[in-house]
């Protein structure tokens, strides 16, 4: 007689919970640089505006935001190295919440405060907040990558799609930007400073809590790079890193501090047509930017943007600020009209420029170095801002706004130049124009 051996009978197990799918987590991650864009757009419009208030010269505004800017260039660096080596979440989540810290650190500024310590201080919260926001960003633009899927039957397919999904990202972004200028200009006219950054701390930390399902290795490296990774580039990375520092150097020299300051001072605009104006103006370059796909269509384009686009809209966008700057020395018409409409068109150029600009950092490198890549190119944006910031005050003390579109033509200049240097991505089946 046999006997049947038998197995004890366990529980069911359960059914394992699902993961997020890559698009589920772009979606978050998205979600969050919305909500993070939104308080450093209108954190801009607040200190500029409430220390010109105080009599702070232009220069003086313009070293606020030097720690802001160069601490960007040190972010970009070395976050798109951690993002790989660790994950983005972790990025995410650092980015985050140091902008909820430099919120809070700005409640007590106090007009009474001597100028010193007050820039000093404000400088300070300004470094915090330049980590947060191009750590913040380098995760939402590396994520981008991760999502969109490879096609390697129809590369054109995958680099359309590609193209598409950057632009909607970063035009939606800078739109957002535009909102957070306006809210800027309101919060500080109705609520006064410290309780506007209050209440955007608050609103800015409720996001992140949107943000703890994502999972640990979302953007991780699968073999944890070295520190030499952060500077062995591409000839492609290298020359479209370069572009990008010049092409933003020239928009941050007149936009930064000398458009608000100038529409204040000479025009007597209020703070709230002011925070209104740059608010719309870069609501639409993200309008512009995100519909970048659909206007190539439109233009008889069906192929993704290469190196003739590049150099094609740089070349254009260099005219721009030297006629204005032309008008604004001739005084020819309305000084006014001539700085409004002509930073309306250079909006648009600047768009297009921009959008391309994004999607080719992708098309040149691959999704398992991505962070280390974008991190790599921003660095270059976040110097070109750095620059532009620090000239643009010191610029309008020396020849007004004309002295600074002089030299936002000179550097976007530079910009077309460096393109002409640049090799097709290796994906690219035909460069389009």
């Amino acid at each position: 007689m046999t006997t049947q051996e038998t197995t004890p009978l366990l529980p069911p197990k359960k059914p394992a919970m699902p993961g997020l799918s890559a698009l589920q987590q772009y979606m978050i991650v998205t979600a969050n640089y919305w909500a993070f864009t939104l308080t450093d757009g209108a954190l801009r419009m607040l200190v500029v505006f409430h220390f010109h208030a105080l009599g702070y010269s232009t220069l003086e505004i313009a070293l606020l935001f030097l720690f802001y800017e160069f601490f960007g260039v040190l972010t970009n660096l070395y976050g798109g190295w951690l993002g790989g080596r660790f994950g983005l979440r972790l990025t995410l989540w650092t980015g985050t919440l140091l902008q909820v810290a430099a919120l809070l650190m700005l409640i007590p500024v106090a007009d009474s405060w001597p100028k010193w310590w007050s820039v000093a201080y404000v400088m300070v919260a300004q470094a915090i907040s330049g980590i947060a926001k191009d750590l913040n960003k380098m995760s939402a633009k590396s994520a981008i990558k991760t999502v969109v899927p490879e096609t390697p039957n129809d590369q054109q397919q995958g680099e359309q799609q590609l193209f598409r999904w950057v632009a909607i990202l970063t035009g939606s972004k800078n739109a957002l930007k535009g909102v957070g200028f306006f809210l800027g200009g309101v919060l500080l006219a109705t609520m006064g400073f410290n309780a506007a950054v209050a209440v955007m701390a608050g609103c800015l930390l409720l996001a992140f809590c949107g943000t703890l399902v994502l999972p640990a290795d979302m953007g991780r490296m699968k073999t944890k790079p070295g520190f030499s990774a952060l500077f062995s580039k591409s000839r492609g990375i290298n020359g479209l890193s370069l572009a990008r520092f010049f092409l933003f150097g020239a928009r941050d020299v007149w936009f930064v501090v000398a458009l608000p300051v100038f529409l204040e001072a000479a025009l007597g605009w209020k703070f709230w047509e002011v925070g209104g104006f740059m608010g719309l103006w870069v609501i639409g370059y993200g309008i512009v930017q995100g519909s970048a796909p659909a206007l190539r269509r439109a233009w008889g384009q069906s192929t993704p943007p290469g190196v003739a686009a590049v150099e094609f809209w740089s070349a254009v966008l260099t005219a721009i600020p030297a006629l204005i700057a032309l008008a604004l020395w001739r005084q020819v018409g309305n000084p006014g009209v001539a700085v409004v409409v002509g930073l309306a068109l250079f909006g648009v150029v600047f768009a297009m420029n921009s959008s391309i600009h994004s999607y080719m950092i992708l098309a040149y490198t691959d999704a398992e170095s991505v962070s280390l890549n974008v991190g790599f190119y921003y660095m270059a944006n976040a110097a070109g801002r750095l620059i532009g910031t620090l000239l643009s005050g010191a610029l309008f003390v020396v020849g007004g706004m004309q002295a600074c579109l002089a030299a936002s033509a000179f550097l976007v200049a530079a910009a077309f130049l460096v393109s002409t240097r640049l090799p097709n991505p290796p994906r690219h089946l035909q460069p389009g124009s």
